[in-house]
């Protein structure tokens, strides 16, 4: 007598197989965005230059590798994947007692500065010949920490031509304005008389990317190094508000948009970041857990940010012309004076 067919034993026997299917499609193209990654961070490293522009710079150099079908799935797969793994765990370096010892007006002064860059860069980005969405991507690069926040905000924005494109010019020019910053930025501090810990809430409130704003701030001394780093991560924190109400918002626009598609995927990224801040809040994650989160963290976002550079041309790039580098430096100069004048007033 023959009995029913056992399609729980055939599930579990074309379960690996279908795995190792999906991981012969896509292992060259990971393996080839974290070759360009190891490459990256040598080079920065060696020559002490931010390792996302070498990341970029190196992917758009294999931008060929992205028209071949033997690396295209795995080069796909690591500007989404890598990319929302390592933005979760940026949640590991924040806990609420860091924001809390900042005191209010700094925390006041940096909510204020991430919101009006973000809406400064909504409102002028037709005036520069761009969309709202690279205005808003722009404005929270600049205002959130820089490379990471345009990686996340890329990732919750509706599909649209260019939009790598967009990503990687905008990810180049706040890499670039950072460095820029970090050498600048002391001196306009020396300049304006800041005492050590003014000095620091300028450098953390203004500087695009965190290790820029390590590295200037403990240019300065041990004290402003400290207080620039802590007001980094209170920007780094709005990152999850930020990006959470943007893509509900995207979501909203595509179920009124009869067009569209309903419905936008959830940031579910976002609530490992969420999680992963409260607990490093209530003491729960150990300080080896927090340095290897930070390490794998940033080993994603250097091969998200070369997948991403593979997915772009160089000739795209020129042909986006001055106006969208010009927008990056109007928000950046933007919050520099919004900063700068608010730490002035707090003497």
């Amino acid at each position: 007598m023959t009995g029913p067919p056992d399609t729980a034993g055939r599930r579990r026997r074309f379960a690996p197989a279908a795995l190792r299917v999906e991981a012969g499609r896509v292992w060259p193209g990971l393996l080839v965005a974290a070759t360009i990654g190891l490459a990256a961070s040598w080079l920065s490293q060696h020559y002490g230059a931010p390792v996302m522009l070498f990341a970029l710079l190196l992917g758009m150099a294999f931008n060929f590798l992205h028209d071949d079908p033997r690396c295209a799935a795995g080069i796909e797969l690591a500007s989404r994947a890598m990319l929302r793994v390592g933005v979760a765990l940026l949640g590991a370096k924040i806990t609420f007692e860091q924001i809390a010892g900042l005191g209010v007006a700094p925390v006041v002064t940096v909510a204020t500065a991430v919101a009006t860059t973000i809406a400064l860069g909504f409102a002028c980005a037709r005036l520069f010949g761009q969309s709202r969405a690279f205005g808003v991507l722009t404005g929270g690069a600049v205002g959130i920490c820089g490379a990471s926040a345009a990686l996340a905000i890329a990732a919750v924005l509706p599909d649209r031509e260019g939009r790598e494109r967009d990503t990687i010019l905008a990810v180049v020019t706040v890499t670039a304005l950072s460095t820029t910053a970090m050498i600048v930025y002391p001196l306009i501090a020396a300049a304006a008389g800041l005492d050590p810990t003014q000095t620091g809430v300028f450098l953390g409130g203004t500087i695009h990317d965190v290790a820029q704003v390590v590295g200037a701030g403990y240019s300065v001394s041990g004290k402003t190094g400290d207080v620039a780093t802590y007001v980094k991560l209170l920007r780094v924190a709005l990152l999850l508000p930020v990006v959470f109400a943007m893509g509900l918002a995207v979501s909203v626009g595509r179920q009124r948009t009869a067009a569209a598609r309903p419905g936008a995927p959830f940031p579910f990224f976002l609530v490992g970041f969420a999680a992963l801040v409260a607990l490093g809040s209530f003491g729960l994650l150990p300080r080896p857990a927090v340095q290897g989160a930070d390490v794998v963290s940033r080993a994603c976002l250097v091969g998200a940010v070369a997948a991403l550079g593979m997915k772009t041309s160089f000739g795209a790039l020129a042909k986006l012309g001055w106006r969208p580098v010009a927008l990056i430096v109007a928000e950046t100069a933007w919050i520099g004076a919004l900063v700068l004048a608010a730490t002035l007033l707090m003497r």
